[in-house]
C-alpha cells in the first residue's frame, strides 16, 4: 500500500520536511537490519485525535531495544511527545504512527555496539490494510511453507526490522500463489501468526490464539481482544494450534494495529464457517471500533489523545 506523503517527521528530536528525513547509505541498519520498530494508529474522535494504546506501543519499543543491546536515546515521555508533536504538525485527525530506532552511519561489521542510534516518529494517513472490503468479507489465506523464526534464533518478543525478512517471504510467497495472507508455522508445526498479523480462531463460541511461547509477537491488539471478548463473556484460551484447527474453525480472525480485525475467509481453499465474517467477529469488531473512537467510557484509558 502506497505511503501517502505528509508534510513533517519527527528526526532526532526536531520536525524535518518529510523529503528531508534522510539517512546514510552505509547506516548500519540498512545493511544488518538493526532497529526495532512500532506500528501505532490514531483514531478521531470527539476530543481530536487520539493514540490508541500509545503508552504499550512504546514500552514494547523499549523492550525490543534491550534485546538488541540497543540504546535509544530518548525517553519514553520525549517519544510519548514526539508522537504527539508529529500528528498535530501534519493536521491529521487519524492515522498510522511509525517510531523506528536504528543504528546509523559511522560503524561497519557486524558488531553493532559502537554505531549511533537514530530515532524517527513517521504519520501518515492509512487505511484498513487489508483492504475495506476485508473487514467485512474477510480475505483468502494459505499456510506458508516458509517456517516462521525459531524462538532462540530471534526472539520474537522483540519487533526487529530485519526479522521481519522472514515476513517477507511468506507475504510474498502467498500473493504470488493468489492469496491476500500468509500464517506461518512454527518449527514443531503449530500455527504463530501470519505476516504481520495475530491469529485467533472461534469453536463452539470459544475463542482460542496461540500462545506467544509458539513464537508469536506479543501483540498488543491481540491482547485487547481478549480483553474485549471476556469482558463480553466469551472464554479466551491459549492454546497451540495446527493448520486444522483453521480449516474446520466456525470462525478466524487477524488481529493488529494494522489489520485491527479482519475476518479469514478461506485458508488452504477450504472455506471458514459460512465463508464470510462471523457473528463473534462482528460483535469484537462493533465494541473494538466504537472504543477506538471514544465511545465506550470503559475504555477510554486506552486513548492518549493529542490535544
Amino acid at each position: 500500500m502506497p505511503i501517502a506523503e505528509v508534510e513533517k517527521i519527527w528526526m532526532d528530536g526536531e520536525l524535518v520536511g518529510w523529503a528531508e528525513a534522510k539517512v546514510h547509505v552505509l547506516s548500519h541498519a540498512l545493511h544488518y537490519g538493526s532497529g526495532v520498530f512500532e506500528g501505532i494508529r490514531a483514531y478521531e474522535t470527539p476530543r481530536g485525535p487520539a493514540v490508541w494504546h500509545l503508552d504499550e506501543h512504546l514500552k514494547r519499543l523499549f523492550r525490543s531495544a534491550k534485546l538488541y543491546h540497543l540504546e535509544i536515546p530518548f525517553s519514553r515521555e520525549a517519544l510519548t511527545e514526539a508522537v504527539k508533536e508529529t500528528i498535530a504538525a501534519n493536521g491529521l485527525s487519524a492515522c498510522y504512527i511509525r517510531p523506528l530506532a536504528f543504528r546509523g552511519y559511522g560503524e561497519m561489521g557486524v558488531n553493532p555496539l559502537n554505531a549511533p542510534v537514530n530515532v524517527v516518529v513517521a504519520v501518515w494517513p492509512w487505511g484498513a490494510y487489508l483492504g475495506e472490503d476485508a473487514l467485512e468479507q474477510g480475505v483468502r489465506i494459505k499456510i506458508s511453507s516458509w517456517k516462521r523464526n525459531d524462538q532462540n534464533s530471534l526472539p520474537a518478543a522483540a519487533k526487529a526490522t530485519g526479522q521481519y525478512i522472514n515476513s517477507v517471504l511468506a507475504k510474498v510467497e502467498s500473493l504470488k500463489a493468489g492469496y491476500d495472507e500468509a500464517i506461518m508455522l512454527n518449527q514443531q508445526g503449530f500455527v504463530t501468526d501470519g505476516s504481520g498479523e495475530n491469529v485467533f480462531v472461534v469453536r463452539n463460541g470459544e475463542l482460542f490464539t496461540p500462545p506467544t511461547q509458539a513464537g508469536c509477537l506479543d501483540g498488543i491488539t491481540r491482547n485487547t481482544v481478549m480483553t474485549l471478548a471476556r469482558d463480553l463473556g466469551y472464554s479466551v484460551r491459549e492454546e497451540n494450534l495446527v493448520r486444522t484447527d483453521l480449516y474446520n474453525a466456525d470462525e478466524a480472525f487477524f488481529t493488529g494495529t494494522a489489520a485491527e480485525i479482519t475476518p479469514i475467509r478461506e485458508v488452504d481453499d477450504r472455506i471458514v464457517g459460512e465463508g464470510h465474517r462471523g457473528p463473534v467477529t462482528k460483535e469484537l469488531q462493533g465494541v473494538f471500533f466504537s472504543a477506538t473512537k471514544g465511545e465506550v467510557e470503559k475504555y477510554t484509558c486506552w486513548l492518549s489523545y493529542v490535544n
